[in-house]
């Protein structure tokens, strides 16, 4: 079973290589994606309960990934917020922990663990199926219901 997967993540490049990657290596199904904090913080929260993976950037197009962290602290205990940043600096990490990132990962040197924990979560989620996403994840977030862009719409700022 994939890991139901929601990326932030404002850089068209990053964005389609981590889709790909993850598809492989880590067997997530990547359902939707965003490059700002109010587009990302909508579609968590609309389909709070049907994700079990957000991955966010921290410097976005508009606001932060620390927005997106504090907009997805009630989530459920299965739901996983990593943040995966090429700022990944010892006040940037304290900070995301303390809004609740279950991790923090560098782009420039922290990529093989941060497909470890993604490959682990996975496992897990093989594991335990029950303990996971209780609803049918439907069509709309495979559409990704509108709330962010397509591949194709991400532009560079």
């Amino acid at each position: 079973m994939a890991l139901i997967t929601y990326l932030v993540e404002d850089n068209q490049t990053i964005l389609e290589n981590l889709i790909e990657t993850l598809t492989e290596i880590a067997m997530v199904e990547v359902v939707g994606h965003a490059a700002t904090e109010a587009e990302a913080t909508r579609w968590l929260s609309v389909h709070d309960g049907h994700w079990q993976l957000a991955v966010v950037d921290m410097f976005l197009q508009e606001g932060s990934g620390l927005g997106v962290l504090a907009g997805c602290r009630q989530r459920e205990p299965y739901q996983k917020v990593v943040v995966l940043t090429n700022y990944a600096t010892a006040a940037i990490r304290e900070r995301s922990l303390a809004l609740g990132a279950d991790a923090v990962f560098d782009k420039s040197n922290e990529l093989d663990e941060f497909f470890a924990y993604c490959i682990a979560e996975t496992t897990k989620n093989q594991a335990a199926p029950d303990a996971c996403v209780t609803d049918t994840v439907d069509s709309e977030i495979h559409r990704n219901n509108g709330s962010g862009p397509s591949l194709l719409d991400v532009e560079r700022s």
